[in-house]
């Protein structure tokens, strides 16, 4: 098994136009593999654009005219997730943009009465907004959990957005239907915390913020056993879970995954395309953890089908749920070479 910190195999990929001063994936990632996870610890000032539903708030690091990457964190994370990925992805010449999502750190909704939403599309649909906020016709969309999800969705639905997609774990777009059906008992217990945001004592808990804290701190250490984190790094994460809306935005996104809430009806076509499992085009990586709980068994193979495009999968020894933090060069090297493949 390979040094977590130090991942990151090169491949033997020629000079391309999708980095400045990109000298060849190879290069690049010798170039920083004295750089370890947790390198950094925070962002520049956190910037603010009305987009969609939303006053997104938002980190954005390298030249204001480099091909753009959009990082997308899940939950429990938040843009931390990227702290030591973005400035190596600027270093390369890239524009990164690291948006929080609905209800994570200085977003908010614009008005008080627009329904708090977690459903996939919605959540989806954000990242376009965002993206003509800035007047960003294309972007490479890379992410984890949730932000892999999203991804997906707009690589699916908006391909001609997308430049490529680097997607942690695979193929995320949410089946409903398949959702009915009961996991195997070890699958379920990885999900503990998706049942009981199902029910009332789950939400009252989201809401309290010392409980808050402690749950979330303790999805950390369950689905990254491997990742030698100090309180000092969760805290600065946790900070972004004070935001109002957090727990009905976490709420709403389980129990609508389980059928247990509704969406908005605006967003039932994108859904009914979504229940189709729609194939990706795109020029994809997709990356599995190897400790993560919810990695699927298969080495990919179980959503091989869904990337119909150029296509490469990467498994990651050692390494658990929050793979931009835990393995930034590993993910810095799938970003740039999904762009060449």
């Amino acid at each position: 098994m390979i040094n977590r910190r130090s991942f990151g195999k090169a491949l033997g990929v020629g000079v391309g136009a999708a980095a400045v001063g990109l000298a060849g994936a190879g290069s690049a990632a010798g170039a920083h593999r004295g750089t370890r996870a947790g390198a950094h610890t925070t962002f520049p000032r956190i910037q603010q654009v009305k987009a969609g539903v939303l006053d997104v708030g938002y980190a954005e690091l390298g030249p204001a005219h480099g091909p753009v990457v959009i990082c997308l964190h899940g939950w429990p994370y938040d843009i931390h997730s990227y702290v030591d990925v973005a400035p190596l992805l600027a270093e390369r010449g890239y524009r990164v943009i690291v948006p929080y999502l609905r209800g994570h750190g200085t977003t908010r909704f614009l008005s008080g009465r627009t329904f708090r939403n977690a459903q996939q599309s919605a959540i989806a649909m954000d990242v376009i907004a965002l993206m003509d906020a800035l007047k960003i016709h294309r972007a490479v969309l890379a992410g984890f959990d949730w932000g892999s999800r999203t991804a997906d969705i707009v690589a699916a639905l908006r391909p001609e957005r997308c430049t490529a997609l680097v997607s942690v774990g695979g193929y995320l777009v949410t089946d409903r239907e398949a959702n009915l059906k009961p996991l195997a008992p070890k699958a379920e217990l990885a999900w503990w915390y998706q049942y009981y945001f199902a029910t009332e004592r789950g939400r009252l808990a989201t809401e309290d913020k010392k409980l808050r804290h402690d749950l979330t701190r303790l999805v950390w250490d369950t689905v990254s056993p491997t990742w030698d984190f100090d309180d000092a790094t969760f805290e600065r994460t946790a900070a972004a879970f004070d935001n109002p809306d957090y727990a009905a935005v976490v709420v709403h996104n389980y129990r609508w995954r389980l059928s247990l809430a509704d969406g908005e009806r605006r967003y039932d076509g994108l859904e009914k395309l979504l229940a189709a499992r729609p194939t990706i085009g795109v020029p994809t990586i997709t990356l599995d953890a190897e400790r993560d709980p919810f990695t699927a068994p298969g080495g990919g193979t179980s959503y091989r089908d869904r990337f119909t495009g150029p296509y490469e999968h990467r498994t990651l020894p050692g390494i658990g749920h929050n793979v931009p933090q835990e393995a930034p060069e590993a993910f810095v090297q799938a970003v740039v070479d999904a762009g060449h493949l």
